[in-house]
């Protein structure tokens, strides 16, 4: 079996952890191919967080941007995006609700599409295909 890929989910913490419990549900079935490795945070990180965040983003080979209808006001998930860019990480827009508008946040490329999440769409996306 191909080895998985550690993923970074970032979220709306206010508005979307909903989805992200699906989406870190998602990497434990048996054809997953990626393992959640960390998510945003919510709680004071003490110091410099957004040098915590750069650090935790060394350890990953993927960023899942979950994105909701307030996503776009979500200061920390655009630092979050902004790191990954400043990192060259791969990483992919995914629409967490299929009945809801979903913005992009703010630090998003005006290229950069938002996904509907099936698990097949997942599953391609976190293999590179976008």
């Amino acid at each position: 079996m191909a080895t998985k890929k550690r993923a970074f989910i970032s979220f709306d913490f206010d508005h979307d952890e909903g989805a992200k419990i699906m989406l870190a549900g998602q990497a434990k079935l048996p054809d997953s191919p990626f393992d959640f490795i960390d998510a945003s945070v919510r709680e004071h990180l003490t110091g410099d967080w957004k040098e915590k965040v750069r650090r935790r983003m060394d350890n990953i080979d993927v960023l899942i941007v979950l994105c909701g209808e307030q996503v776009h006001k979500a200061n920390g998930v655009a630092a979050e995006l902004t790191i990954a860019q400043e990192k060259n990480k791969s990483y992919f827009l995914l629409a967490a609700y299929a009945d809801k508008t979903c913005t992009k946040p703010s630090s998003a490329k005006l290229s950069d599409k938002v996904y509907k999440w099936t698990w097949e769409n997942l599953k391609k996306l976190i293999g590179g295909g976008r």
